[in-house]
């Protein structure tokens, strides 16, 4: 990376402390190996096949199961459940990061968080290396709800909650 790099990559970080994205856990499981990693790099991707991406750091251990295809879930977490994310982005290791919440085996496979806000269990269906990750196309095959749309949110090197500016069934759109 050459200075001018650097200097963007370093500008890119401070601009994205001020993106706020809803906290995920993906999870995946290869073999009797069960995987899960705190994740914001999630993103919508078409309706028409349902899909979403995720990105994933290659020094992950959650990359290489995923590079060998295993079909993952992306775990929406509610706002009470930073304790979930604190496991799974490093607080612990291995099958000690399903020591908190109700983790179910879906029919594809990938373990999904039961008291999730939403669980989208998707097919590993393409990859894609760029830099320090790997891009992953999922085609939704699955997707669990709760009740509660009350989504845990990290911003600026902290987690907060969702609180709408505008008053009760006054929709809004970006």
């Amino acid at each position: 990376m050459h200075a001018g790099t650097a200097d963007i990559a370093a500008a890119l970080k401070i601009g994205l402390r001020g993106l706020a994205k809803a906290v995920t856990v993906i999870s995946c499981s290869h073999g009797s190996t069960r995987y899960a990693m705190t994740a914001t790099a999630v993103n919508e991707l078409s309706m028409d096949p349902p899909s979403m991406l995720i990105c994933v750091n290659k020094s992950a251990s959650l990359f290489a199961p995923l590079s060998e295809g295993a079909h993952f879930c992306i775990n929406v977490l509610q706002a009470n459940q930073a304790n979930i994310s604190a496991l799974c982005s490093g607080q612990a290791k291995g099958e000690a990061r399903f020591a908190v919440g109700s983790w179910c085996s879906s029919a594809l496979g990938p373990p999904y968080l039961q008291e999730a806000q939403a669980s989208f269990i998707c097919r590993n269906v393409s990859k894609l290396e760029f830099g320090t990750h790997g891009i992953f196309v999922g085609q939704v095959e699955e997707v669990r709800t709760c009740e509660q749309n009350d989504p845990l949110v990290y911003m600026d090197g902290r987690y907060g909650a969702f609180a709408s500016t505008l008053p009760p069934g006054v929709p809004g759109r970006p």
